[in-house]
């Protein structure tokens, strides 16, 4: 551990304090007021989109109809993305004449990019064409992060809007969501993300490979392709699949610390405005601040947990070659602290976007990316996902207070009640029941176990972080499992579609049962939500209910690995 080391995190924290405000005031304006920017030039291509949508500007959903809209759209998406993989051979821009994509393959690629978790059990240079990159992951990378986006203000909605008129409730429109968001907030940042990459190495062009001699004589292949302009949004809407399978340790999608730098910046920047975002809808950013205060302490804690980590020689090299740290699997460009940052960063939204094996961390290394999921995308999280999964951690947090003080819980002003905690209970067990119950009967059949590369615990922790990465809608991974297999592709398939959409309906459930709630006013006995001791008592609930959750399994992989690491047998 350097000086420069820590100095990169603090570095990087303090940026993103810094763009938390500004970036969450404009989500507001944009997502929340009809004061758009440029709205002689963006508002005729708005309410254009929406008439395609057939979808009046002042027209709102009911949480039912929301859910409803959500779930046909992702249906198409899926669809969709399936279809173009399985045609590829049959479309434009594919000067590799790669072949159609198997139909399990496509099934999970397809159920991956719609649900924003971006698992690639393929290489993407040699299995994708132009086209599908552009037209099924680049277009999903979009609109998945907007859909996010829109459940994520759905919800705080729900809290904070008082009864319609006739007593109608609703949440907005997701339609309308999908198409700010994409329009003024992904489009947008996206294309200038897109041209600093260009100016600094990232590759964007149509080009055949090209094949090319090495100074020692030999023969190598170079990809090309349309990078830039994935690479941009893939971090910017917390998606993290890789144009190449080196993903961002690769020359040509991140190739200088300094894009690495932002591309991170880019993984943070909306879940952390969107804390502001919601503290502007509350009418008390004070709201807003106390959520950013406790994923910053989650960050930050695993951020240092990592690097230290990784500061250590790898034991299973040790009696081989000195070690300054664990180099293992890592960019000698960005060295352990920046890629210690990177796997800290990633794990902590649902981005997946890697610049190392994570493989080849050390045992205790590896546990922190598979805490950070297991904690249930909160520590900033995806887009829109950290912020309605914060929100409901919150909402059991104030449960939890109101027990204590003998008093119905109170979430700004409004009742948390019986059936407001079916549907919190209802997210928080989804969660480790697939995880859990997908891991164990991998762990058990030749389907699963026979696509591992290690044995012991850390094959154990490779199928753990498998499943996590899926439910969590991460997509990073150890990397030592094979996943291109009828069996895997299959069930990590399903897994993704259900830790994004039953986790879903359940947060615009809730959203649906609190926005036709009274507020009733502060008094003596209401438990504050916006200082030191809400966000104290949040953080211990969110390592409660996720790490404690986990604690047995991560006992009998990266726990028990250390030890016997330790002790001299390595896997």
């Amino acid at each position: 551990m350097t000086l420069i080391g820590w100095s990169q995190t603090l570095l990087f924290f303090v940026l993103v304090l810094a763009l938390t405000k500004p970036v969450g005031a404009y989500l507001f304006r944009v997502l929340e007021t009809d004061a758009r920017p440029l709205p002689r030039v963006l508002g005729p291509v708005e309410r254009g989109l929406l008439r395609l949508c057939g979808v009046a500007r002042e027209e709102e959903q009911t949480w039912g109809q929301y859910t409803a809209s959500l779930l046909a759209f992702s249906l198409f998406s899926v669809l969709g993305v399936y279809a173009v993989q399985r045609l590829q051979h049959l479309l434009p821009f594919n000067p590799q004449g790669l072949p159609a994509v198997g139909p399990e393959l496509a099934f999970n690629t397809a159920a991956s990019f719609t649900s924003n978790t971006n698992w690639q059990s393929y290489a993407g240079e040699s299995t994708m064409s132009y086209a599908t990159q552009m037209l099924g992951m680049t277009w999903q990378n979009f609109t998945s992060a907007a859909a996010g986006l829109g459940v994520a203000l759905a919800l705080a909605r729900g809290l904070t809007r008082r009864p319609g008129p006739e007593g109608r409730k609703t949440l907005g429109n997701f339609w309308g969501d999908l198409v700010r968001a994409t329009l003024y907030v992904l489009l947008p940042l996206s294309f200038v993300a897109a041209l600093f990459f260009v100016s600094q190495g990232v590759i964007q062009n149509l080009a055949p490979y090209h094949g090319v001699t090495t100074l020692e004589g030999a023969k190598q292949t170079l990809a090309f392709g349309p990078v830039a302009s994935q690479e941009a949004i893939k971090m910017l809407g917390t998606n993290g699949g890789g144009f190449f399978n080196a993903n961002s340790a690769h020359p040509f999608e991140n190739p200088t610390p300094l894009t690495n730098l932002v591309q991170l910046l880019l993984i943070f920047v909306l879940p952390a405005g969107l804390t502001y975002t919601y503290g502007k809808m509350t009418g008390d950013t004070k709201q807003g601040w106390a959520l950013f205060a406790a994923m910053s302490v989650l960050f930050l804690v695993g951020a240092a947990a990592s690097y230290a980590a990784e500061s250590q020689p790898n034991p299973a090299l040790a009696a081989a070659v000195a070690q300054d740290g664990n180099l293992e699997g890592k960019e000698t460009r960005f060295g352990v602290a920046a890629s210690s940052l990177f796997a800290t960063v990633t794990t902590d939204a649902s981005c997946g976007a890697v610049n190392s094996m994570h493989d080849s961390f050390t045992a205790l290394g590896g546990l922190v990316p598979l805490v950070n999921m297991h904690l249930g995308e909160v520590i900033f999280g995806g887009v829109g996902a950290g912020l309605y999964g914060i929100l409901m951690m919150a909402v059991l947090a104030v449960f939890i207070a109101g027990l204590m003080v003998g008093r119905t819980p109170e979430f700004l002003g409004k009742k948390i009640e019986a059936r407001e905690m079916k549907l919190a209970m209802l997210y928080v067990l989804i969660f480790p029941l697939v995880i859990l119950g997908l891991s164990a009967v991998s762990a058990v059949i030749p389907q699963g176990t026979s696509s591992l590369n290690n044995a012991g615990p850390h094959g154990l922790s490779e199928i753990l972080y498998a499943f996590t990465s899926g439910v969590a809608n991460n997509g990073s991974a150890f990397a030592g499992l094979n996943a291109n297999t009828p069996f895997w592709n299959v069930s990590l398939g399903v897994s993704m579609l259900a830790g994004r959409f039953l986790m879903m309906v359940p947060v615009l459930a809730l959203a649906g049962s609190l926005v036709g709630k009274k507020v009733v006013a502060a008094g003596p006995g209401t438990f504050p939500t916006q200082g030191v001791l809400f966000t104290g008592l949040l953080v211990s609930v969110i390592l409660i209910v996720g790490a404690l959750t986990f604690f047995p399994a991560l006992s009998l992989g990266p726990i028990v690995e250390h030890f016997l690491g330790a002790a001299g047998k390595v896997y």
